[in-house]
């Protein structure tokens, strides 16, 4: 992998932590990122992947928002 980078430099990029970033390779959410022994290598290319987090509370006050007309 050419232009790759790492957990850490990926976290300062996205403005996440580490441990986010390893989670989201485990979970096969960061396109092209391969694990190599311990660490994790990211392609510098790849984009932050969305907060499915973030998304379920909108989704959530969405409903409750139209539950109340």
């Amino acid at each position: 992998m050419l232009d790759a980078i790492s957990v850490k430099k990926a976290a300062e990029k996205w403005q996440i932590s580490e441990r986010r970033i390893q989670k989201l390779c485990e979970n096969v959410r960061i396109e092209g990122a391969k694990r190599f022994e311990h660490s994790w290598m990211i392609p510098a290319y790849a984009e932050k992947p969305c907060d499915l987090r973030k998304r379920r509370k909108a989704d959530k006050s969405e409903v409750e928002a139209a539950n109340e007309h």
